[in-house]
């Protein structure tokens, strides 16, 4: 039976849709439409009358550019056929239909490098390698892989006053939205959406599960630190991370900031947690080598990207292919 494709530019809109990957989730969708800056559609793949698949895919806009960010490759369920053909149907149509609308269509953070490199090829992506980190949590000691030092700083932060909290007020969402502007100003490659996704964040749910947590670090009623994730099945993805450093540096907030969600995650059952950019292996990266200090390990992994730009989209397959 052919595959049927049906885009989705209101959350309202959609059907009731199987899944458990947060990053292809209704929850997700109804965050990102509320947040300026951001403009989500959802393809749906159907097989006559069910639903097989969906697509998440992301319009972020800046000043300069528009891009389309998707997460993964997608969700399938109800159906013996094969995931990467439907995603075959998938990408197709989101290339043929919107190839010229925006500068650069992006997939990142697969969790399987190799699937749908053909297809991908096929519709004129280049790949560019990166790296991801995961940390095992469902072991009884989280810190067993964790470097002496990393143990000696949460400690020394703890025992200095520092203490560990979830954000669960708008009051509090604020002051840790201030901090972590703050903090990406001088990130020149960062982006950081408007406050609207955080506090979207404390109010959305999926099938009355949890989608994400806002964690504190603070020192005398102060936010000096915090940390954002997002819960998918069973893996816990670490979005926006930030501390007070050099304002406190006998605090350790930002460590503290990673520590308290996965110390969250580990107690609520979740069996990884994985840090969401870990940047290019061929590329020295400070903020890898802050995140592998807590045991984690180093995975390859690829993104794909495609150009508006036909002539500069052929360099770039030169370059990377």
């Amino acid at each position: 039976m052919a595959i049927r494709l049906v885009t989705y530019e209101h959350s309202e809109t959609l059907p009731l849709l199987p899944g458990k990957n947060v990053f292809h989730s209704v929850g997700l969708f109804r965050i990102l439409e509320s947040t300026p800056g951001y403009s989500p559609f959802m393809l749906v793949a159907y097989e006559g009358e069910r639903p097989i698949g969906k697509l998440l895919c992301v319009i972020r806009k800046s000043r300069f550019i528009s891009k389309c960010v998707i997460y993964d490759c997608g969700e399938y369920f109800n159906t013996n056929m094969r995931h990467d053909l439907i995603f075959d149907e998938l990408l197709s149509y989101l290339t043929i239909r919107n190839k010229d609308n925006f500068f650069v269509i992006e997939f990142r953070n697969l969790t399987e490098p190799l699937f749908g490199y053909r297809y991908f090829r096929q519709n004129g992506y280049f790949p560019v390698r990166r790296l991801r980190v995961i940390n095992s949590i469902h072991h009884s000691t989280i810190d067993k892989w964790m470097g002496a030092s990393r143990k000696r700083q949460i400690q020394q932060g703890l025992r200095n006053g520092a203490v560990m909290g979830i954000a669960d007020n708008k009051h509090q969402v604020c002051a840790f939205f201030k901090m972590l502007k703050n903090y990406y100003t001088s990130k020149v490659f960062k982006y950081l959406p408007a406050m609207d996704f955080f506090t979207n964040i404390l109010e959305q749910t999926e099938d009355d599960s949890e989608i994400g947590k806002i964690f504190t670090i603070s020192y005398n009623d102060k936010i000096i630190g915090g940390s954002c994730c997002l819960f998918s099945d069973d893996t816990v993805y670490l979005l926006f991370s930030g501390g007070m450093r050099k304002s406190y540096p006998h605090l350790y907030p930002g460590v503290l900031a990673v520590w308290n969600a996965m110390l969250y995650s580990r107690e609520k059952g979740y069996s990884h947690f994985e840090f969401i950019d870990a940047g290019l292996p061929f590329k020295k990266y400070g903020y890898r080598d802050f995140i592998l200090r807590f045991g984690g390990k180093q995975l390859s992994t690829r993104r794909w990207y495609r150009l508006k730009w036909s002539w500069l989209n052929r360099i770039m397959e030169k370059v990377y292919v």
